[in-house]
């Protein structure tokens, strides 16, 4: 993997649209699911779990708050989306580091080189996403990462605050 195929942008929204989103995401009004899992692989030696959102999923909206993300969507020139799924995972004493994985594993590599993964970070912590190829990138707040949906990656929990929050899209670019 090139380090050109995953593209960081910090300050990805206006900040008044962040903001909106932010509060949408950490506030209490957005129902969150218990998901025994983080990845496709085993958590039990981690006692790993996650809450998830899904607000869309196998071409359809799933969630009341699907529009919500509009202003996300058109700054990513998606031309049609396959899902979009939020994570919440809460401090661990402990950093955990995740498995590799791709997102849509029911998909062969071929189909999944048409699709773009993009994680949007909601807040700033000291949780952040790594790469097949070594490269991390930090989670903070209102900062974008987009690379080709057929690049393993992983995810860890965060030391430094309560949740580490980010929204997962899936989607063909315009």
């Amino acid at each position: 993997m090139s380090r050109q195929e995953v593209v960081v942008k910090d300050n990805f929204l206006p900040q008044e649209q962040f903001a909106e989103i932010e509060n949408l995401m950490i506030g209490s009004e957005l129902p969150w699911y218990y998901n025994p899992t983080i990845d496709y692989y085993d958590n039990d030696i981690h006692n790993s779990f996650q809450f998830t959102h899904i607000f869309y999923i196998a071409w359809m909206p799933q969630s009341n708050y699907f529009e919500n993300l509009r202003g996300l969507l058109s700054e990513l020139k998606v031309f049609s989306v396959q899902r979009i799924k939020a994570n919440l995972l809460t401090r661990t004493d402990k950093q955990i580091i995740n498995q590799f994985h791709v997102d849509e594993d029911s998909l062969s590599s071929k189909e999944l080189s048409r699709f773009t993964t993009g994680i949007f970070y909601i807040n700033t912590n000291n949780g952040y996403t790594e790469f097949e190829d070594g490269t991390k990138v930090e989670s903070v707040a209102n900062r974008m990462v987009t690379f080709p949906s057929n690049i393993e990656h992983r995810g860890t929990s965060c030391t430094d605050e309560k949740t580490r929050v980010l929204i997962n899209f899936n989607y063909i670019q315009k």
